[in-house]
């Protein structure tokens, strides 16, 4: 009786993918990605997946911080040009060093000390206030600062004084009694708790505002580069194009933001300053071309919006943070 042939387990169906079902004689199903191991990973295999998968730590994680950081539009050009596998992607990017950012905020930073010209304190709380000054940023307020309306929209206004208590005029809204009962609850906590409560929720919902400012700053560069594609083919012109540019200057200015808060010194972030406004310029002129007439033209119009958006998301968050404890 003759053997069987050796190439019998050669052309055996190959296992399929207990994902999707479809067949996968490799490591990996072809159709859908899924490992085809089984076998559970060592809890070592396991922490070094969940880092490479999160923080990108085989190599493409610094080498996108490194372009990030001294290379003015590189990766957003290299992103629009197809060569997206050796970076971080920009959605990624910018929710990592958000957090990063908050973190660091969180780590280095704290609320600001309230000194009031007015008050009269003795020995030890004057040496333990200028012992904690070394460290925190101090406000000081003289007497005649009374405060003032801190913004007006239809139906009411928001006036603080110099207690840093809030009030409501011209309230005549249905909802704003339980706004002002917020408010005169807020107001019963002294001046140094009201700072601290308005850092930690300036801290705890900031993140959420950067996914407002973000898409609004593509949206200002769409309006202000709308219709020039003729003459400058390789500018971008779909919002999604103006999304990875937003999504990379935030994700600049974040990392700029960590290295300002963990290097506590002047000369340092007064370097950073000026390194951000050269950078904005530089990156502007990477990815978007043109002469620098009109690129000063439309920065300082994109610019000039984007700061009135951001002062007005820095009062929404100030207002969540009283309201939200």
């Amino acid at each position: 009786m003759s053997a069987e042939p050796a190439y019998v387990d050669a052309i055996a169906p190959a296992r399929a993918c207990r994902n999707c079902g479809a067949p996968a004689p490799g490591e990996y199903c072809a159709a859908c990605g899924q490992e085809t191991r089984l076998q559970l990973p060592t809890a070592r295999v396991f922490m070094r997946e969940a880092t490479g998968r999160y923080f990108s730590l085989d190599g493409r994680m610094w080498r996108t911080l490194a372009a990030l950081l001294f290379r003015p539009g590189f990766l957003t050009r290299e992103y629009l040009l197809g060569r997206r596998r050796r970076y971080i992607r920009p959605a990624r990017l910018f929710l990592v060093l958000s957090l990063a950012l908050f973190a660091a905020i969180r780590l280095f930073a704290s609320a600001p000390i309230i000194v009031s010209d007015d008050v009269v304190v003795n020995a030890d709380a004057a040496a333990q206030a200028t012992a904690k000054s070394a460290t925190k940023p101090v406000l000081k307020f003289d007497e005649g600062e009374n405060g003032g309306d801190l913004f007006t929209v239809p139906g009411f206004t928001v006036h603080v004084d110099r207690d840093f208590n809030l009030d409501l005029t011209d309230a005549n809204l249905p909802w704003t009694k339980d706004l002002k009962r917020r408010f005169e609850h807020f107001n019963k906590l002294n001046r140094q708790e009201k700072s601290e409560q308005v850092f930690l929720g300036v801290v705890r919902y900031g993140p959420y505002a950067m996914f407002v400012l973000m898409p609004a700053f593509a949206l200002l560069q769409l309006l202000a580069y709308f219709g020039r594609g003729r003459r400058y083919p390789d500018r971008p012109s779909r919002y999604a194009e103006h999304l990875v540019f937003a999504a990379h200057t935030h994700a600049f200015l974040f990392l700029v933001g960590v290295l300002a808060l963990s290097i506590p010194v002047t000369p340092v972030r007064v370097a950073l300053a000026v390194w951000c406004v050269l950078y904005g310029f530089w990156a502007t002129k990477k990815v978007y071309r043109g002469r620098w007439s009109g690129l000063l033209l439309r920065g300082y119009v994109v610019g000039v919006a984007y700061i009135t958006l951001f002062a007005l998301v820095i009062v929404g968050l100030l207002l969540v943070a009283v309201l939200v404890r």
